[in-house]
């Protein structure tokens, strides 16, 4: 998709240089623009290129030069900074107009294959242009009156089309995925009989079927298909509930049923006030408490899934198995386990290359290797590093909302030092699914360890009090939460509580915390535990902390309470 030399005769849906120009200034002006300076004037040059009619000049070369600095040898076939950056603005602008940018009038876009930018009204089907359109520059008006005008249309054009476009765009994908959960919402029964339980019943079920909505693993479903309906899968799972009226109180009754044979899965009731202000609060913690218990990574539906016996799987199954394991792999950590489900995310993504969550599942495991294998060989620590990021990048282009991808995306820009670029990834992933305490628990770690103890121990707190299964790894988190506020006897007790003991990262906390809780014995068994398992941590234990605590007094504390334990740390 590029832009002629010549500049064609206009037509109908050519847009005016300054309504281009003020959409520029909307997404370089918007804080949920999640771009570096690098991208931004990458993203200024081209478009400003574009509008000037020297859409032919932008090329590889001429960017590097003009907007990277790079020196007139530049060879774009030996240095592949041009697009590696143009990957990473695409899925900037998709992550803004998916967010903040959702009701601009006009998209701007990189079209893959080159980097001359398309702009277009949001009413035009962006999937099915021929080519990126060109802006005439004959045509001029106020960039505000353009906004103005456009934007009632555009209002109005999201509702009839711009949402369909989206819907379909999120289904071609599905549709080449493997086996994916599907939840079928009944409304839920109105007991009471009169328009206010009904009211009630039809707001809770829709705020619902939204928290719902933001796990991208399971398809949430408000009626069933038709019969004969080949393009939609039947709901194996259905979510049913009735609500009473008293008083001044409702009472909220909801189950899970398992469609194939009628099992009740999951059942719990929910009560609130009838006042409005307590009903609006009521409905949205109703909700994100359903859809918590339900949907995270180790709710109902994993757990029934996991349980699953399917005889002769398809391939679909096979796939959508992998993911299952991992989550089963991550509550202990085992490294054998890790190798077989490393092997069975790696042919899943092979046979499903469009399945996001396997990609990202796929960069977390990558990102154990890193950081649960001491790294003798520094580029290979490297090359990890690198794998674990290309499947995250690979999950996000895939589906831009996949927080699993962006988990791993987080990941691995801390481990590479990346730490603001990496807690922004943390902070947009909540933003989209605050209900996913997987990732909660690991971006809270990710602000703890990065110095912002108080606000990342309290994420971790809330994950762990929302989370039916007890990982271990919460615990340790906790106790490294209350060791650095110098808690050391309740840092003992998180210690205690852990599950988590064949994975070194526990004797490494373990042997800190005990050492300065007055428990010698304990922390010379941690101790020797390591000697005997990790030889390669306890010699290089300075590089071990470091790669893991960001703050320099942080790294220096926690040695010191090694060294406390009887352990010979190197300045």
């Amino acid at each position: 998709m590029a832009i002629q030399a010549e500049t064609p005769a206009p037509r109908e849906h050519e847009l005016p240089m300054e309504a281009c120009r003020a959409q520029l200034a909307l997404i370089l002006d918007s804080a949920d623009f999640d771009a570096t300076g690098r991208e931004r004037r990458f993203l200024s040059h081209v478009v400003e290129e574009a509008l000037s009619g020297r859409g032919d000049r932008i090329k590889a070369y001429s960017i590097a030069v003009e907007v990277f600095g790079r020196g007139e040898a530049f060879d774009p076939q030996t240095d592949p900074i041009v697009r590696i950056e143009a990957g990473h603005l695409r899925r900037a602008l998709e992550r803004y107009y998916l967010t903040a940018g959702h009701t601009d009038p006009i998209l701007i876009t990189i079209p893959k294959g080159g980097y001359v930018p398309a702009f277009l009204l949001r009413s035009q089907p962006l999937l099915s242009l021929p080519q990126a359109t060109v802006v005439s520059p004959t045509i001029t008006h106020s960039p505000v009156r353009w906004v103005a005008f456009l934007l009632p249309v555009m209002l109005a054009a999201i509702l009839a089309a711009g949402a369909s476009v989206l819907a379909w765009s999120w289904t071609s994908v599905r549709s080449s995925a493997p086996e994916t959960p599907h939840v079928l919402v009944e409304p839920f029964d109105d007991l009471t009989g009169n328009a206010a339980a009904a009211a009630i019943a039809s707001g809770l079920k829709q705020e619902i079927v939204s928290q719902l909505s933001k796990f991208k693993d399971i398809v949430v479903m408000e009626s069933a298909p038709e019969d004969g309906d080949a393009s939609t899968a039947p709901p194996r799972f259905i979510l049913a509930g009735s609500v009473n009226l008293s008083v001044d109180t409702f009472l909220l009754r909801v189950r899970l049923i398992n469609r194939a044979n009628g099992s009740v899965l999951w059942a719990d009731s929910y009560d609130g006030r009838m006042k409005v202000a307590d009903l609006v609060e009521a409905q949205s913690d109703i909700a994100r408490n359903v859809s918590t218990s339900l949907a995270q990574a180790y709710g109902v539906i994993f757990q029934a899934d996991a349980n699953l016996h399917v005889d002769n799987p398809p391939d679909n199954w096979v796939a959508y198995s992998c993911t299952l394991s991992f989550y089963a792999y991550r509550v202990d950590l085992n490294p054998e386990t890790r190798t077989s489900v490393r092997t069975c995310l790696e042919k899943a993504v092979g046979r499903f290359p469009n399945y996001a969550t396997a990609w990202g599942l796929l960069s977390l495991v990558y990102i154990d290797d890193y950081r649960f294998e001491f790294p003798n060989d520094p580029k290979l620590s490297a090359a990890v590093l690198e794998r674990a990021l290309a499947a995250a990048r690979q999950a996000v282009e895939v589906d831009p909302l996949n927080v699993r991808g962006l988990q791993g995306e987080m990941l691995a820009l801390y481990f590479s030092k990346e730490i603001n670029l990496a807690l922004g990834v943390g902070k947009r992933g909540l933003a989209i699914n605050p209900n996913d305490t997987e990732f909660m628990g690991e971006y809270g770690q990710r602000l703890a360890v990065s110095g912002n103890w108080r606000d990342g121990c309290a994420l971790i707190t809330e994950a762990r009090e929302r989370n039916p299964s007890s990982l271990g790894y919460y615990e340790v988190e906790l106790a490294l939460c209350s060791y650095f506020s110098g808690d050391y006897p309740q840092a003992v007790m998180w210690m205690k509580k852990s599950p988590v003991r064949s994975n070194p990262i526990y004797h490494i906390v373990a042997a800190a915390v005990l050492s300065e809780g007055g428990y010698k014995i304990e922390a010379d068994r941690e101790r020797a535990w390591l000697e005997q398992n990790q030889p390669a941590w306890v010699k290089n234990m300075r590089q071990v902390v470091t790669m893991r605590l960001a703050r320099s007094q942080d790294v220096e504390t926690f040695l010191g309470s090694l060294r406390k334990a009887g352990f010979d740390v190197v300045d």
